[in-house]
């Protein structure tokens, strides 16, 4: 089922963003841990290649998760917006919800995620369903509803802004070295 929704979202032409993609950006991997990571688009390097966090936001990703023990083929990657914003600019509302209700919603209720890892700020709002301050709440882990799946939900900074900020960068490892004491805990797969 997901592989159907996958090739829709590759031809998908229900907002104008389409128009500037090289690629759509569906999501990858599996679901053998029950996790499930959302961030917010695709940037350059995602839109080039057609996968998600693959440029250096996505080294860092990749990197974190090994330090957890997580291989990345073992998690469902994707992203709220499936093409990457003009510019790299943040999505715009309409856009975030033309992708959430037509694509995001069903593939959480297709996978069926334990936990859910939001990445940055458009992720974690969407997820809750109300404003999100990353600097704020980063590190914590809530319950969640979304598209009528529970699971528990991980905020924590977009890889990107790690990138950027030695600061946020030492809090997202801090976040994710967190996150490693709690996986042994949470009923995943």
């Amino acid at each position: 089922m997901v592989e159907e929704l996958n090739r829709e979202i590759l031809t998908c032409a229900r907002c104008h963003l389409h128009r500037y993609r090289k690629n759509a950006v569906p999501g990858e991997g599996s679901m053998k841990l029950g996790i499930m990571i959302v961030g917010e688009a695709p940037g350059a390097a995602e839109d080039e290649a057609g996968r998600p966090f693959v440029g250096a936001a996505g080294q860092l990703l990749t990197e974190t998760l090994v330090r957890l023990g997580v291989s990345r083929g073992d998690v469902y990657i994707t992203n709220v917006v499936k093409c990457r914003p003009p510019n790299n600019r943040d999505p715009m509302p309409d856009e975030v919800r033309t992708c959430a209700d037509e694509f995001l919603k069903k593939q959480v209720r297709i996978l069926g995620p334990g936990l859910v890892i939001s990445l940055g700020r458009i992720s974690a709002a969407e997820l809750l369903g109300r404003p999100v301050s990353i600097s704020r709440e980063h590190g914590r882990i809530v319950d969640c509803e979304y598209a009528g799946v529970r699971f528990k939900l991980f905020l924590s900074y977009h890889p990107a802004a790690g990138l950027y900020g030695a600061e946020v960068k030492k809090q997202l490892e801090g976040d994710f070295r967190r996150l490693g004491s709690v996986l042994k805990l949470l009923p995943l797969r």
